[in-house]
């Protein structure tokens, strides 16, 4: 439940802090005080749509703070999670859910565990169709929550048999693509006949092969300056050495040393001759370089950036290939398995869908008829049960609670109706049948007495109490009757200070509760109004 909700900035309300109870609150007070700002803001802090209209005038921010009592929740510190939200005039969003961020979808989502506020459309849990297959199992009960929860079982085996025939290739037609695709890399890359290190060769040839003119012309002048100078003069050094050899061993010594600089040089020579020779490519062994190349770069552009990559890639391919054609005995017991599995499903799908009906026919009876206590004789609803051809959490069925509110006019679905009055009256008949089994703990009723009176009235105040008794019920009202049915009742009025308005909250004492009922009831508080306040408030 909500134990505490801090308003700040939003309308007339300054700063306001109010302390609810378990059960039935009621909120009454002038009119134009805050009752609709205070139901206002607990829609904000439940997700819901905000305009900066709402924002106070002269600030630049409105914040709602909110504790929520919910010890069952693993998250909550001392048995209370605070929720937050604070709206900036620029637009700007902040939500905080025990003091971490959060989008507001997500603090709507999380919020809608716990309040369903009817009057603000969009945080009604009942106006979502995707939820009132879940009402109607709660309903339900045992009956249907045992086939249900073995359905989920099978349900999620299924799902598992589904996603490994997806990975194993399980659909034939799948199963050939992926041959296809997997032979044709494969043999790609056999064609190419890959060799490790060939594009390294292959990319200094090519090299070569764009210098050659320059190699050409540089190696012919290294080739005549060697041959025809270098040798040649050194040679002729050899010649004059030789005739001095004998005037002293220091002259032998460079002899020695000049002749074998002398056949270094000769060779050296004849290696530039030979590498000045090899030079010379044809324009087709130059195109049959580049060709190879361009081969290897495309397939290590699709399976590697190397050519051991390129094989190692390969290895995989004639592995995956090997497996995907060993993979159908694998599948076939998959399959069969499946079968198995949805024969199963679609039994329970039959006996839940044949409970839901019947029970679906029950609780439209018994809604139909709370709405009649509700002012509302000539309104049907329809709790409708639809067969789905896919399986999906809950079977083979939809469910979508089905409104006429008139004789003569169409049936619609329930987030359709435009009447506010007619929807919360609607609600709270749905409501009333749904106590025991709702597992949102706060209702939050906004004006539900538009547009009814006298026995109408009583009678929505009873439901009221009826549904406090498993939950935690916010309700603003102009009735009399309802306001008598309070367990704990807060007045909120308005004063003007220093030119401005400010909202005030207080929860009355009974003598206090009594003042009020007789003030809405006659206008005025007199000894008549107060002993008929005293007898409404006896007949609660």
């Amino acid at each position: 439940m909500i134990s505490t909700l801090h308003i700040k900035n939003i309308g007339i309300i300054e700063d306001l802090s109010i302390d609810f109870n378990e059960g039935f609150n009621v909120l009454t007070g002038e009119t134009g005080a805050g009752k609709t700002l205070i139901i206002g803001a607990l829609g904000i802090i439940a997700g819901g749509r905000f305009s900066k209209d709402m924002i106070r005038n002269g600030e630049k921010y409105s914040f709602v703070e909110a504790s929520i009592f919910c010890p069952e929740n693993p998250n909550s510190i001392d048995g209370n999670i605070i929720v937050s939200r604070e709206i900036y005039a620029n637009g700007r969003n902040s939500c905080k859910i025990n003091g971490r961020l959060a989008t507001v979808n997500e603090l709507k989502e999380f919020m809608g565990e716990y309040i369903d506020i009817h009057g603000q459309q969009d945080n009604q849990n009942l106006l979502n169709p995707s939820k009132h297959i879940a009402y109607l199992d709660d309903f339900i009960g045992d009956e249907i929550l045992t086939l249900k929860a073995n359905y989920i079982e099978l349900y999620k085996r299924y799902n598992e048999i589904n996603n490994e025939l997806d990975k194993n290739y399980g659909d034939d037609k799948e199963k050939e693509r992926r041959l296809d695709l997997l032979n044709y890399q494969l043999k790609e890359i056999e064609n190419a006949k890959l060799k490790i290190g060939e594009d390294i060769k292959l990319n200094q040839e090519h090299n070569l092969m764009k210098n050659s003119e320059k190699l050409q012309e540089n190696l012919g002048e290294v080739d005549e300056n060697l041959s025809n100078q270098a040798i040649e003069s050194v040679s002729n050094s050899i010649r004059c050495l030789e005739k001095i050899a004998s005037c002293g061993e220091l002259y032998e010594e460079k002899l020695s040393e000049l002749k074998n600089i002398y056949y270094e040089i000769q060779e050296l020579a004849r290696d530039v001759s030979n590498m000045k020779e090899d030079i010379f490519f044809d324009e087709e062994e130059r195109d049959n370089v580049e060709r190879r190349l361009d081969e290897i770069f495309s397939l290590k552009r699709k399976y590697g950036n190397s050519i051991e990559e390129i094989l190692k890639y390969k290895e995989k391919l004639e592995a995956e290939i090997n497996e995907i054609e060993n993979l159908d005995e694998i599948n076939n017991k998959l399959k069969k398995e499946k079968e198995a599995i949805k024969e199963r499903m679609l039994d329970l799908c039959t006996e839940m869908n044949s409970i839901r009906e019947k029970y679906a026919n029950i609780i439209s009876n018994k809604i139909i008829l709370e709405l009649k206590d509700l002012e509302m004789g000539n309104a049907t609803l329809r709790v409708a049960v639809e067969k789905l051809d896919n399986f999906n959490s809950n079977g083979l069925n939809k469910v979508e609670f089905m409104v006429c509110t008139n004789k003569g006019e169409e049936e619609k679905e329930l987030c359709k109706i435009a009447s506010g009055g007619e929807m919360s009256r609607i609600m709270l008949a749905i409501k009333t049948v749904l106590a025991e089994v709702d597992k949102v703990s706060t209702l939050v009723f906004d004006e539900i007495d538009t547009g009814i009176s006298g026995k109408a009235a009583k009678a929505v105040g009873e439901k009221l109490k009826t549904i406090s008794n498993n939950h935690q019920v916010m309700v603003v009202t102009h009735s009399a009757s309802i306001a008598a049915k309070g367990k704990y009742n807060y007045y909120i009025s308005k004063k003007t200070l220093n030119e401005k308005t400010y909202t005030e909250i207080r929860r009355l004492s009974e003598e206090e509760v009594l003042k009020e009922i007789a003030r809405i009831s006659s206008g005025d508080i007199t000894d008549i109004s107060i002993a008929h306040a005293k007898e409404l408030r006896k007949a609660s």
